[in-house]
């Protein structure tokens, strides 16, 4: 970032360079899942299994991430495994049949998990040493990265049809990103402290039992994550469903989620700066569990989006907020936890399969609201940094 002289703002952009990297590279793969299904030739079970593959890549690669994380450092884990992100979808292309795409893909989560970890340690550092608030609008440029990658998407294939082109051209722009954000990620001698070090001898290469407090963001973030992933999958059938909103109409439930979400992530460093973390995840899921459980007692599909909306809103800033809270305990903590995000994105959606299955998918959509219910519980549980105007008073 040479054209950008003040510190902050440039370790702000290369920061948000992965974050819209990881995006972006989600999204590519994601929106050509119908072409790999004919190039592969590949029946509905086996794309289940398939786009099941990058999620247990994420889950299992937890301990390999905290011995990278202590090896490494965030800004060179980080570096890597987006670089590294940008190479699978060129070997995604060329996968030559199914159980080749299932390695790549199992490769893809593992990587995912690492650059997950690692830019949102520099995240927290970015606010910890800056002592401003920016992780909610980084959660934003993720977001934005799938939109773009989205609409990458729809213009290649207008053009051509071949996944390897639209692969290659999307290689090209992320290895731009990672250009970008190279020269202005925090090193670890920038890097703060973690809370829970403080005072401490570190022991390199040894795990430690997680404490009270990092189960309690451990259970937050794995519900938070199920609220979340179960609003994008099952929302749009819902609507037609249950609400009866026609075909046109029922992807609008997704589209509500996702835009509140950005609307949310947008504004939330603002919240957080005045009412503190606690009370923005506190209101914020109380918001999202109250608001979705009036929508199914009201039904409809007017009563409907606006639940949905309750609870993009309300559940936008927790991931973020548990990411700084877990990163002032340590490295080890915050890859528990994020290990936890990408099993509550994992579990989710099949769990409220199950229960829609064996009563009704208001009874399902009933549990998401229970699990944004429990982030606001775990909310009390855990001590979270003070607001600004809480430490100007003090």
């Amino acid at each position: 970032m040479p054209h950008v002289r003040d510190p902050f703002h440039r370790s702000q952009l290369a920061i948000a360079a992965l974050f819209c990297s990881l995006g972006f590279q989600y999204a590519t793969w994601a929106a050509r899942i119908p072409a790999l299904k004919d190039e592969l030739g590949l029946s509905a079970a086996e794309v289940g299994v398939l786009l099941m593959a990058a999620g247990v890549g994420a889950a299992v690669s937890f301990p390999m991430v905290a011995a990278l994380m202590r090896r490494l450092g965030s800004q060179r884990l980080a570096l890597w495994s987006a670089l590294c992100l940008a190479l699978v979808l060129p070997a995604l292309a060329a996968a030559p049949n199914y159980p080749v795409a299932l390695l790549v893909l199992c490769v893809d989560g593992v990587l995912v998990g690492c650059l997950n970890v690692a830019m949102n340690a520099q995240g927290a550092a970015l606010e910890t040493t800056f002592a401003r608030n920016a992780m909610a609008r980084l959660h934003a440029t993720f977001s934005g990265g799938s939109l773009l990658a989205a609409l990458l998407a729809s213009g290649v294939t207008t053009v051509t049809t071949s996944v390897t082109a639209h692969f290659g051209v999307a290689a090209a722009a992320l290895l731009l990103l990672v250009a970008s954000a190279r020269n202005g990620l925090l090193t670890e001698d920038q890097l703060p402290a973690p809370e829970a070090q403080k005072g401490k001898k570190k022991r390199a290469g040894k795990w430690s039992i997680p404490s009270r407090m990092t189960l309690w963001m451990c259970v937050a973030m794995a519900f938070g994550t199920v609220t979340e992933g179960a609003m994008n999958d099952w929302s749009a059938l819902y609507l037609e469903d249950v609400a009866e909103a026609s075909a046109e109409l029922a992807p609008l439930g997704i589209a509500v989620v996702s835009g509140m979400m950005v609307v949310a992530r947008l504004f939330a460093d603002g919240w957080r700066g005045r009412w503190g973390d606690g009370r923005v995840v506190l209101t914020g899921s109380v918001l999202a569990g109250a608001g979705l459980i009036l929508a199914l007692l009201g039904g409809g599909l007017v009563p409907a989006l606006l639940g949905f909306a309750c609870v993009g809103l309300g559940i936008a800033a927790v991931t973020p907020c548990v990411y700084v809270a877990a990163a002032g305990q340590g490295s080890d903590s915050l890859t528990l936890v994020a290990a936890m995000g990408t099993t509550g994105l994992l579990a989710g959606p099949p769990l409220i399969g199950f229960i829609a299955h064996a009563s009704s998918l208001v009874w399902g959509f009933a549990a998401v609201a229970a699990s944004a219910l429990v982030v606001a519980v775990c909310s009390t549980r855990i001590r979270w940094t003070p607001a600004a105007e809480e430490l100007s008073r003090s």
